[in-house]
């Protein structure tokens, strides 16, 4: 009988997904050089190469944040003259609000200015603009503002890598579906129009440490995410449907009571000693208007002919200041779409994954909301590549994004008073956004009611790898790209 060998039985090992192989895009762009790999090459052993998967992942976001950083640097001056910030594409909020706050006089956000945004992002604004401030004034920095936006770019660059890394965490058989993560043309073009990568980074490593059984962290890096921009919160209807699914509640409430906890930790002290500038942020939501490039922005510019453009209703939906009715109408349609949802979730014939609910409710938010502006495309980016990740699609999608941001900057160079072209352009743009976006939402849709089709299930025998505890029993996660070798042959004698 066989000699043992004293080492643990080996365990089932999976290979890695190849693209090439497993989605019909990509198959068809590597015929150009060569056509996917065949079924006998010889594929590396896990450590046999140094560009595995995730290296060659995480050089992609590397790259693409450099590349972002060098669109952006025509306006890391700061000196915008002749709209140069327009006509460069590289306007940006995060120089714009270094003056606007007051951080360029060393005021403190919330305690010495009101701040317009959440109290982790007034803090991330805080930490970074207020030193620099300080250097500036010792004449050790000569110009503040572009300093600031570099510190901004290096550390707002690190919660993408991060994003990109959670991605990796739980998609080790589909590596390769973080590169949609990484090399996302709208990264490209939103990547520091604002702070919302800082929150990006968070959601990422909350859903991480969700799909890895860990509810405490999970709502830690949750509630963080949450006191930096409102739209993590979304997350747990996508929870909650889950929970009602299966009738697992037990790590559904740690998650939402250490939540809870780490935003009130964050929040009352400012809330407490600086209620007025901390409540700001909720009166400026709920006093804002009809903006840029929404459902009820193409209702109130349509172009009719004629030179005509919009119809009464929506026009009249930005008359009152207050705007009750139409925050009452776009909630009122974000419930309609959160219900039918909820239907979807509990119908299904097979329990929808995570990061297909979380999906369809960020982006029935933005579809319906009053606000959709142009960097919360980086909202959707990680919950679409984790909720499908076929290519053709995405791309299709991330093409009507860079449309509409082409277009974004000619309408502001319009409302500048150098028209560059006419109003309807810019509808178009929007139109096709919100529609690409719907179709990609379809697709979601199908894949929740025909779970057979739906990729990441093939590629994990039917489970949810992002679903934590709402699996029956965790999932393991070796990968190999080839056989382990046999043993050696004084080990294979008895």
């Amino acid at each position: 009988m066989p000699m043992s060998t004293g080492q643990p039985t080996a365990r089932p090992e999976h290979p890695v997904d190849e693209p090439a192989n497993s989605d019909r895009f990509i198959g068809g762009l590597s015929e150009s050089i060569g056509g996917p790999i065949g079924n006998h090459a010889v594929r590396s052993r896990s450590g046999g190469r140094f560009w595995t998967p995730a290296r060659v992942v995480l050089l992609l976001i590397c790259a693409m944040l450099s590349f972002h950083w060098m669109q952006k640097s025509p306006c890391r001056d700061a000196a915008w003259v002749d709209m140069k910030q327009y006509k460069y594409f590289c306007y940006t909020d995060v120089l714009a609000l270094y003056y606007a706050e007051g951080l360029n006089e060393g005021q403190v956000p919330y305690a010495d200015h009101q701040v317009e945004y959440p109290v982790l992002t007034g803090a991330f604004m805080g930490v970074l603009g207020l030193p620099v401030h300080d250097l500036h004034e010792r004449g050790i920095v000569q110009n503040d503002g572009q300093t600031f936006y570099d510190v901004n770019a290096v550390v707002l660059g690190a919660f993408g890598i991060a994003a990109v890394v959670a991605t990796l965490a739980v998609r080790r058989r589909r590596p390769w579906d973080a590169a949609l993560l990484a090399a996302a043309p709208a990264l490209f073009v939103s990547a520091t129009v604002n702070w919302d990568l800082f929150t990006v980074g968070l959601t990422a490593v909350a859903m991480a440490y969700w799909a890895k059984r860990k509810p405490v962290l999970a709502g830690v890096f949750l509630g963080l995410a949450t006191a930096a921009k409102l739209y993590p919160v979304l997350i747990l209807g996508a929870l909650l449907v889950l929970s009602i699914r299966t009738g697992k509640w037990r790590d559904f409430f740690i998650a939402v009571g250490t939540g809870v906890a780490t935003w009130l930790v964050v929040n009352l002290p400012v809330a407490i000693f600086f209620y007025d500038a901390w409540s700001k942020f909720w009166q400026f939501n709920q006093l804002r208007g009809i903006d840029w490039g929404t459902l009820w922005y193409i209702g109130a510019h349509f172009p009719r002919g004629n030179g005509q453009y919009g119809f009464p209703f929506f026009q009249n939906l930005d008359l009152d200041p207050e705007h009750a009715t139409l925050n009452i109408l776009y909630l009122g349609l974000f419930l309609i779409c959160c219900a039918g949802i909820l239907i979807l979730g509990l119908t299904s014939a097979k329990e929808p994954r995570l990061a297909q609910l979380a999906f369809l409710i960020v982006a029935a938010f933005l579809i319906t909301g009053k606000v959709w502006s142009q960097q919360y495309v980086l909202w959707l980016v990680p919950l679409a590549v984790l909720a499908r990740p076929r290519w053709g699609a995405f791309l299709a999608w991330q093409a009507a994004e860079v449309i509409y941001f082409v277009s974004f900057y000619g309408e502001l160079m319009g409302a500048s008073g150098r028209q560059v072209f006419p109003e309807g352009v810019f509808v178009l743009a929007s139109i096709l956004r919100l529609v690409t976006l719907a179709i990609l939402c379809g697709y979601v849709i199908h894949d929740i009611r025909k779970p057979e089709d739906d990729v990441v299930r093939q590629t994990y025998e039917g489970e949810d790898p992002d679903g934590g505890s709402y699996n029956e029993d965790p999932l393991e996660e070796h990968v190999l790209l080839e056989p382990p070798p046999p043993p050696s042959p004084a080990l294979a004698r008895g």
